[in-house]
């Protein structure tokens, strides 16, 4: 029999090293938006699905400066576009070898640029977290992908019971979206730090029926990942942070990352803005908890640990051959949110980027302050992060500008002859 898990592990703190902090209280504009803290999906995918046809380690030596002056270019270029993020890093890794290219400053005010070890919000790139507790999972056999939620979560719909794990981690569930709930919108509207039980975020969509037979469309759901969590929770008897910590942390040495519940970052970190025209940038890092996004969103990271996992996920470090097949059987069509540079395919939590120059597999995010792009090889080998410090998906233009900087920077990591010719500097 599965062991329950209780309904509030990890308490209501944030993992902040600053404990006393406060913060400023999230100001009018952010709390008329914040809902898209974790319905950026919602509001930008609409009722776009996908039909689904029948389905047959170890630290980095050394960091260069700015090796390629076009890449720091096209980076500075988004910073100083109309409506452009404060700030921007950029980390490729190729072979051992990282290369950071920044641009603006870690907070306005300050001259502080961007550095790696930065905390940040990295949104949905959250679920490639969750897809790598799920498959480590598969891997130890605690965890079946043709599992449902009828096995582990029978406390959830009926209608839902037949819904499988492979269909959650591909967003092919049809479970409805518990961030696009109104009752769920109006406690963010109002109070955009509100501590949610993150354990209960379905129970906002419980009396909904499936948007679709499982398996039939593809359609992006907060919903999908949190179920994931849940489902890896009820196998193990073990909190979500914890298996977080076991199977992906440790492995990877990720020592800047975690989940937390609240709404303060630790120190230091980038902050992030709203940047709406004819505004000044408000600073919206720590205007939400994170608790209402959990294991859909709420992941704290820094861009050398985002770049670090990515390579670890994408490639062959975390899972088995054979669950990396499954992994990688994407469905055409299938877009991350936002949508990555190049034709996106969805696989399971993790995306395909085929672009003028070459595939890389990886995912976005965006939440208020933050846009993510993580992304690696197959082979694990070469690894790309872009992470800017506003939500870019605001403004098409600037999403269309940020999309074309991302395929650049992928375009320059798959070249053999690469930015400065890979070439480690002492």
């Amino acid at each position: 029999m599965p062991r329950r898990v209780p309904a509030a592990h990890g308490g209501r703190s944030s993992t902040s090293s600053a404990p006393g902090r406060t913060g400023p209280r999230p100001g009018r504009r952010l709390r008329a938006a914040a809902v898209g803290a974790v319905t950026a999906a919602a509001v930008l995918s609409g009722a776009a699905a996908v039909p689904v046809a029948a389905a047959p380690p170890g630290p980095v030596p050394h960091e260069s400066g700015h090796g390629d002056p076009a890449l720091q270019r096209a980076l500075a270029g988004l910073v100083g576009a109309p409506g452009g993020p404060p700030g921007a890093i950029a980390v490729l890794t190729r072979d051992g070898v990282r290369q950071v290219y920044r641009a603006g400053t870690a907070e306005l005010g300050t001259g502080r640029p961007p550095r790696p070890d930065d905390h940040m919000r990295i949104a949905s790139a959250a679920k490639a977290f969750s897809g790598a507790v799920a498959l480590s999972l598969v891997d130890r056999r605690a965890l079946g992908l043709n599992d449902t939620i009828g096995r582990w979560l029978p406390q959830l719909p009926a209608a839902w019971h037949a819904v499988t794990l492979r269909q959650l981690l591909q967003h092919t569930s049809g479970l409805p979206d518990y961030s696009k709930s109104q009752a769920f919108q109006d406690i963010v509207r109002a109070d955009p730090r509100h501590h949610f039980d993150s354990r209960r975020l379905l129970d906002f969509v419980v009396g909904q029926p499936l948007a679709f037979p499982p398996g039939s469309r593809y359609a992006y759901s907060n919903s999908d990942n949190i179920a994931v969590a849940l489902m890896a929770e009820q196998a193990t008897g073990r909190p979500y942070e914890s298996l977080l910590r076991q199977l992906v942390y440790r492995p990877l040495d990720l020592t800047g990352t975690s989940l937390p519940q609240g709404y303060l970052l630790p120190r230091p970190f980038l902050h992030g803005y709203d940047t709406t025209p004819g505004e000044p940038p408000e600073d919206v890092s720590e205007a939400i908890s994170a608790s209402g996004a959990w294991a859909s969103g709420g992941i704290v990271s820094t861009p050398a640990d985002l770049n670090r996992f990515i390579g670890g996920y994408a490639g062959p470090e975390l899972l088995t051959p054979a669950t990396r097949r499954a992994q990688q059987d994407f469905l055409p069509g299938g877009a991350s949110e936002p949508a990555g540079p190049g034709a996106n395919a969805a696989g399971l939590a993790l995306f395909r980027y085929t672009t003028r120059c070459g595939t890389v597999l990886g995912h976005t995010g965006n939440t208020p302050g933050y846009t993510q792009f993580a992304a690696a090889t197959r082979d694990g080998r070469r690894a790309i992060t872009v992470s800017v410090t506003s939500q870019a998906t605001l403004d098409p233009a600037l999403l269309a500008r940020l999309r074309a900087v991302e395929e650049q920077f992928v375009c320059a990591l798959l070249d053999d002859r690469g930015p400065g010719s890979w070439k480690p500097h002492p």
